[in-house]
C-alpha cells in the first residue's frame, strides 16, 4: 500500500487515491482540489449539460498526432500549423478545416450569407454569372452603400464593376461606347462642351 501522505481521499468517489491524482489547488489547506482529476471532469460535464452546452469526449490519439475538433479525424502534425500561444504548439484545426471555418466566418461577416444561402443564390443564377452568362458565379457582388448583397458574378464582372464604382451612367456610357455609339462630348466653345444625348 502506498504511504499516508502520498495518497488522498477524493470528496465525491470517495476513494483514497495519488496525490498526483488531483489537480493543484492553492486556496485548500494541502495545495489540491477536493475531487481527484477524473471526478472534476465529470462534475464539468455534467454542469455543461445543464447550461444546455456539450462537451467534447476525450480520444486517445497516437505520439506525434492530434484530432482536429471540426471534422474529427485524428491525423499527424504535419497537416497541422505551428502555434506557439497553444499548450501543445499546434493550432487548435487542420489547415483545410481552418480555412473552411475562415470562409464560412468572412461570408457571415461581411455580406451575413451563411453557407447554405450561398448555395441557394448561386443556385438561383443556375452557377453562372449574372452579366456575363458565362462564366462560373464565384464572387459575391454587393452595393457599397447600402451593403445589400445583389447577386453572384464571376472574377471579371466584379472586378469590372468595381472599376466603374457601381456608378450606372458610367456603365451606359461604356456600353454604348462598346456598342459604337458616339459618346464623346463635342467642344461647343473654349472650355464648354456638350454632353450626347
Amino acid at each position: 500500500m502506498v504511504e499516508g501522505s502520498q495518497v488522498r481521499a477524493c470528496s465525491r468517489c470517495k476513494e483514497y487515491l495519488p496525490r498526483t491524482a488531483f489537480a493543484s489547488n492553492r486556496s485548500m489547506s494541502d495545495g489540491l482540489q477536493a475531487y481527484c482529476r477524473k471526478c472534476s471532469a465529470e462534475y464539468y460535464r455534467q454542469r455543461q449539460e445543464v447550461k444546455g452546452k456539450k462537451v467534447r469526449e476525450k480520444v486517445a490519439v497516437l505520439p506525434g498526432h492530434k484530432r482536429c475538433p471540426q471534422c474529427g479525424e485524428v491525423k499527424p502534425h504535419a497537416q497541422w500549423e505551428r502555434n506557439k500561444s497553444s499548450s501543445d504548439g499546434w493550432s487548435s484545426y487542420r489547415r483545410p478545416c481552418r480555412a473552411e471555418r475562415n470562409r464560412i466566418s468572412y461570408f457571415k461577416r461581411k455580406y451575413g450569407l451563411t453557407p447554405t444561402e450561398l448555395d441557394a443564390l448561386v443556385a438561383a443564377q443556375h452557377g453562372v454569372c449574372c452579366i456575363c452568362l458565362a462564366a462560373s458565379a464565384e464572387h459575391v457582388d454587393h452595393c457599397h452603400k447600402t451593403g445589400r448583397v445583389r447577386g453572384v458574378l464571376c472574377f471579371s464582372c466584379n472586378a469590372a464593376l468595381g472599376q466603374f464604382k457601381d456608378r450606372p451612367d458610367a456603365i451606359r456610357r461604356a456600353a454604348a461606347y462598346v456598342e459604337g455609339i458616339a459618346w464623346k462630348p463635342t467642344l461647343v466653345a473654349p472650355g464648354v462642351y456638350r454632353l450626347p444625348s
